[in-house]
């Protein structure tokens, strides 16, 4: 389970992570970051920033150092990490990159409803799909090598991290087709049936009846409504209500 954290927008993650170079006033950091590209590595949202930075500083992750004014323009306030800031940087770090964690990727939502497409349809939006990831695996592979020139690979590591899971889910497209086209895949028929037909087939309608149906959990204790009576005695009272729930 991931930790419940002062600051649990990961866009405080990276304004520590920027801190952490150095001070800076919050417009360099909002800058710092996009050169970054941060908001590519993690989801956040810039309307919270100045809310982030401000509960940064109320939790004393960071603090203020000095107000700077250039020019015309309005006074700054000069942000640094502090010890704590740095402590829950190295915490936080080690808790994304050491803990799996379930998440919901757009993809997986639509394959879990990819039966409500007749299976041809379904193949050929499967079909563009790779052909739209293979296209920007080639691209992606050409900016990485690109950049490697340039810039250590410790600090490209979570690109190598997207090509590899784009390198992955686009192998395990190509065998999903490969059954589709060959008509080797599990239940075609069926499923292509069920479209043609508008009927939904038997051993489908019994499989939906069983999934349905709620089973009943050994580990869940059965709870007993006592019959309304003509008087109060025949309902438990309290006492006996707090023995059933320790006991």
């Amino acid at each position: 389970m991931p930790k419940r954290r002062k600051v649990g927008n990961l866009l405080a993650l990276a304004v520590l992570s920027a801190l952490a170079q150095r001070p800076m006033h919050p417009y360099e950091i909002a800058t710092a970051l996009r050169a970054w590209g941060k908001d590519q590595d993690m989801e956040f949202k810039w309307g919270s920033f100045y809310t982030v930075i401000g509960n940064l500083d109320k939790h004393h992750l960071i603090e203020a150092v000095e107000s700077v004014r250039e020019g015309r323009r309005p006074e700054r306030t000069v942000y640094r990490i502090t010890d704590a800031g740095r402590a829950e940087l190295v915490d936080w770090a080690r808790e994304l990159v050491s803990t799996p964690m379930t998440e919901h990727p757009r993809f997986r939502a639509g394959l879990s409803v990819l039966a409500a497409l007749h299976p041809d349809e379904a193949t050929g939006l499967l079909r563009q799909r790779l052909d739209l990831l293979e296209a920007a695996i080639r691209q992606d592979r050409e900016a990485l090598h690109a950049h490697l020139r340039e810039i250590p690979r410790l600090f490209l590591v979570e690109s190598e991290y997207d090509l590899a899971m784009r390198d992955a889910e686009a192998a395990w497209l190509r065998a999903l087709l490969a059954e589709l086209t060959s008509g080797s895949y599990p239940g075609l028929d069926t499923w292509r049936a069920f479209h043609e037909t508008g009927e939904m087939p038997a051993e489908l309608t019994e499989l939906a009846q069983k999934s349905s149906t709620p089973k009943a959990n050994p580990d869940t204790p059965t709870i007993h409504t006592p019959e309304a009576g003509p008087d109060s005695s025949e309902r438990p009272d309290s006492s006996s209500r707090r023995a059933d729930t320790t006991g």
